[in-house]
């Protein structure tokens, strides 16, 4: 009973601490830690039942690895592409040798200053893709870029881990256990395979009941993890091997969300014990590195991302952009050195510095990625150094386009279909690189450009152009878009996405030709159909013949369609 107390009192200040925290628009992480803190013997010293709440916390955590699993199938590493591994490899190398230099330079010894300057390289993925949500920007260019060396980072981490959990005691190189390695990657290959063979049929029968999903979801993650922390490892390789696995199954998204509420209770035990075991005793000799650190996160790191997307030929509002992604440590950079920690290799006073440092780096770039947008007009004139002179827009033709395509994407293949068959000069606009080449290869003529550029638009020739057409989705470009072609083009037919009722009137009051509205369009569609076939089923079966051969050349193109979005 004494436990049950306990865990209500702390709770019920998360509670007010979390509300807080909420008001001030920062992620609640930072107020589990700040309830930790509060419940410490430095302040209300109620936690006393540690190994009660530790247990709970290993839990939170190997949930949190094993949902985190879920999202890393091959078919979304295949996606990340080359600008999404090289920035996430690059980052790493960058960010560890800078922040080790300076950590030497602190003072501190090479085994600490190895795991702080590691600690360093991770941005976390569950604030960043919370904040990314929030703002509509996973679909964006320097969304999809910043998931794609998210995605880098976790796979370093499983990596990373292994290595880790294979040493005891002092941390040598001569420590390194060659068969505990080799065993744990025969362990992750015999788990691939049975993620391949097995686990489709075993969760196709557990699927048919919610609860039992649920409970085999559970046993799977918690038994995996179990089995790897018995080999030898740590569990939280196996937390995330175990999500991993059943990355492949048609129901890992339901069983992500059944995951999702357990995960959110243990693991704020986990950031509450954190908070707890925070060492103050030499705050004052703490200050000084977390803040120096702390700059280089919030500066140094998007500064190298940059720099390695504009060396890349991404322009400067996508490269600072995806840049303050990472302008943050994570909830791994914790676990790994609380790892180091359980291991004998750090004291608590470097996991009280780790702390410190996430809580400023964290708080610091939630205020960064939101206000990114009103952010980088005041700052875009000194980021052109990371913008590649190379790339500017050429090869224009003085005469003008008849039809003008802003956004090559899924729906912009099918109108490139359509523009062809008109026989008329047209011009494709996109602000991918990768894109631009692919249409290249393909004697498409195409400009490297974004849309939000109003410098880029002014260079653009649209007085004679006779059709516009935007498939970018962002209200605000549109609206942009819009009304710099009404200012010099009246009579053009303008063409222009949306997914909100409300902001598609608003485009037609400013001047849009036509607002397409892809939610609506499949039932339109539909009744089209309805009405042109009838009840006769040959006709059906015609058109579906051309549908599955137009999916399959979609399908073969690489493109898949978004993940659909829960109802609220």
């Amino acid at each position: 009973m004494e436990v049950f107390v306990e865990l209500s009192i702390i709770i019920g200040i998360t509670v007010l601490v979390a509300g807080i925290t909420r008001l001030l628009k920062q992620p609640l992480i930072i107020g589990y830690i700040l309830t930790g803190i509060i419940v410490s013997p430095y302040f209300l010293n109620i936690v006393n039942s540690t190994e009660t709440i530790k247990v709970f916390s290993q839990i939170g955590v190997a949930l949190l690895l094993f949902i985190i699993g879920l999202s890393l199938s091959p078919k979304v590493i295949k996606e990340v592409g080359k600008v999404s591994l090289v920035t996430g490899i690059g980052q790493i190398i960058f960010t560890s040798l800078i922040g080790f230099f300076i950590c030497k330079v602190l003072g501190f010894s090479t085994i600490i200053s190895f795991y702080i300057a590691i600690a360093l390289t991770f941005s976390s993925t569950i604030i960043i893709m919370k904040l990314l949500s929030d703002k509509k920007d996973l679909e964006k260019l320097y969304g999809k870029i910043s998931v794609g060396f998210l995605l880098v980072q976790d796979i370093f981490v499983i990596l990373l881990l292994m290595v880790i959990s294979s040493f005891s005691g002092n941390l040598s190189m001569t420590n390194i256990s060659l068969g505990a390695i080799t065993s744990g990657i025969l362990l992750i290959a015999g788990f691939v395979l049975i993620s391949i063979y097995v686990l489709p049929n075993l969760s196709k029968f557990f699927a048919k009941s919610q609860e039992f999903l649920f409970l085999f979801s559970i046993g799977w993650g918690l038994g995996l993890a179990s089995l790897f922390h018995y080999m030898g490892f740590s569990m939280e390789i196996g937390a995330l091997i175990a999500g991993i696995a059943l990355s492949v199954s048609p129901y890992h998204y339901e069983i992500s969300s059944k995951m999702r509420p357990l995960r959110d209770f243990f693991i704020i035990l986990f950031f509450i014990l954190l908070g707890s075991q925070m060492i103050f005793g030499n705050i004052s000799q703490l200050i000084v590195p977390a803040i120096i650190l702390s700059l280089f996160i919030l500066i140094g790191n998007p500064l190298i991302v940059m720099t390695l997307m504009g060396f890349l030929g991404y322009k400067k509002k996508v490269g600072f952009q995806a840049g303050l992604t990472v302008a943050q440590i994570s909830e791994f950079s914790l676990i790994l050195v609380t790892l180091g920690v359980s291991a004998g290799h750090l004291t608590g006073e470097i996991l009280s510095l780790v702390t410190i440092i996430g809580l400023i780096t964290i708080s610091g770039s939630t205020y960064l990625i939101t206000y990114s947008d009103k952010i980088y007009p005041y700052l875009s004139k000194y980021l052109s150094i990371f913008e590649r002179k190379n790339l500017r827009e050429e090869g224009l033709d003085s005469q003008g386009y008849d039809l003008i395509l802003f956004g090559y994407n899924r729906i912009g293949y099918d109108l490139l279909k359509s523009f062809r068959k008109l026989k008329k000069k047209f011009l494709v606009v996109d602000y991918n690189p990768e894109t631009n080449l692919e249409l290249s290869n393909e004697d498409i003529e195409c400009i490297y450009g974004d849309a939000d550029d109003e410098e880029f638009l002014n260079g653009l020739n649209l007085t004679e152009s006779k059709m516009i057409v935007s498939t970018i989705p962002e209200f605000d470009t549109n609206m942009l878009l819009i009304s710099k072609i009404r200012q010099i083009n009246k009579k053009a037919i303008i063409m222009v996405i949306s997914h909100n009722i409300e902001e598609a009137n608003e485009l037609y009051k400013i001047g849009a030709t036509y607002v397409i509205m892809p939610h609506f369009l499949g039932g339109s569609h539909a009744s089209m159909m309805i009405n042109e076939y009838q009840l006769d089923v040959n006709k059906f079966l015609k058109e579906k013949e051309k549908h599955i051969k137009y999916l399959k050349t979609r399908k073969k193109l690489g493109y898949e369609h978004p993940k659909p979005e829960k109802h609220r």
